[in-house]
């Protein structure tokens, strides 16, 4: 998933299997991220890559890249596109920094995020307006600024070990913290 610039091209490693969401049905995703992100994509299946050429606004080229980031790291095109306004972003947090090796906490932490029946990471991005995916060795979130601020805490917060319930009430504690933060962020 590391990119690499080389000037206005870019390329992103994408796991194999999410080759074809970028792609979509009759090449529709790749289509979209081009024209919304005026760049040229080409995806190297055998490679596992996606390169990207910057056409046009470098704004609107750094958003293509991160579409495509986003849909390798498991959200679905539509949530990806998101990135594509202004105000969001993407951040990835990669599990394998806080895991021992040859652990299972992995797995472990993948499923106290989610929660049963995915209950956690739907409550967390209610509280927070945020999206969420977990998917390889990852957990991933877009939004904007302020909001992802608060759920990356809320993640890390599970991630140490702390109990959903503590998470949950932490969060309902800062829903109006965050919502005078939005304001004044939006009225400076």
């Amino acid at each position: 998933m590391e990119g690499e610039d080389q000037g206005s091209t870019v390329s992103i490693r994408i796991p194999f299997e999410r080759l074809g969401v970028i792609i979509g049905k009759s090449g529709s995703v790749k289509n979209y991220i081009e024209e919304t992100g005026q760049c040229s994509i080409v995806v190297d299946s055998e490679g596992s890559e996606v390169f990207l050429k910057q056409d046009g606004d470098p704004m609107k080229f750094l958003a293509a890249t991160e579409v495509v980031k986003a849909i390798g790291r498991g959200f679905n095109p539509d949530r990806a596109y998101t990135l594509f306004s202004e105000n969001y972003q993407l951040i990835i947090m990669p599990l394998r920094d806080v895991a021992r090796k040859g652990s299972n906490r992995i797995k472990d932490i993948k499923g106290r995020v989610i929660g049963k029946d995915g209950k956690t990471r739907r409550i967390i991005e209610d509280l927070t307006d945020t999206m969420i995916s977990v998917y390889g060795d990852t957990v991933s979130v877009i939004g904007d600024y302020v909001s992802v601020k608060y759920s990356i805490e809320a993640l890390q917060m599970l991630i140490s070990g702390k109990k959903q319930r503590t998470v949950y009430s932490f969060l309902e504690t800062r829903v109006r913290d965050m919502k005078f933060e939005k304001l004044n962020e939006n009225f400076p």
